[in-house]
């Protein structure tokens, strides 16, 4: 039970180390460190950087889905789920600030480095994807549902990546308020559609 625990701290210190200062700048003894075990300890759970990767992208897809499940519990509408994903620019605002976007940051830096785990980090985009494609099929947009998830994606992440750059507290309500209401001007459309293909038939 001790080495599951010792386990998952050292995943847990790497995520926010990997976050914070970057996978190519986080070495072993800055997780060993922060978890204050010796090195020796730390071999037995992970021989290399490159398995503590994986299992931080591991627990970051496991965080990912079950924050999915929550949102679909606890929205009763496509337009309120949909929501939950662009409020994560205002629940997290401090830490984007910061670092940006810990899905979007990794993913980069993996790509800039051609690292093995590329795909594997961006599965996390793809689950982001293909849950906001589902509630706007949901929303009654099926046949653009993946191209809106696209762009909500799109640009939630240069949001992410201004913020940063700028460190502009106003600048992501604003664009958080935007998106809001881009969502309703989306919804409205099919809503409006719908009706007069209803007043042709």
């Amino acid at each position: 039970m001790k080495g599951k625990i010792t386990r998952e701290h050292i995943v847990e210190s790497a995520d926010r180390l990997f976050y914070q200062r970057g996978y190519e700048h986080t070495s072993f003894s800055d997780i060993a460190d922060s978890v204050k075990i010796t090195k020796g300890n730390f071999y037995y759970h992970f021989k290399s950087k490159d398995e503590i990767l994986s299992a931080v992208i591991q627990l970051r897809l496991e965080n990912t889905r079950n924050m999915l499940v929550q949102w679909e519990g606890e929205g009763e509408r496509p337009e309120d789920r949909i929501k939950s994903f662009i409020h994560i620019l205002i629940a997290n605002q401090a830490d984007i600030k910061m670092y940006g976007c810990p899905v979007g940051t990794l993913c980069t830096e993996l790509a800039k480095l051609n690292h093995a785990s590329q795909a594997e980090a961006n599965e996390l985009f793809s689950l982001f994807r293909t849950w906001l494609s589902r509630q706007f099929a949901l929303l009654g947009r099926e046949r653009d549902a993946d191209e809106l998830a696209m762009h909500l994606l799109a640009r939630s992440q240069g949001v992410a990546t201004l913020a940063q750059a700028f460190r502009d507290e106003k600048f992501i309500k604003r664009e958080v308020e935007q998106m809001y209401d881009w969502l309703s001007l989306n919804g409205e459309r099919r809503a409006g559609c719908t009706h007069e293909t209803g007043g042709d038939t």
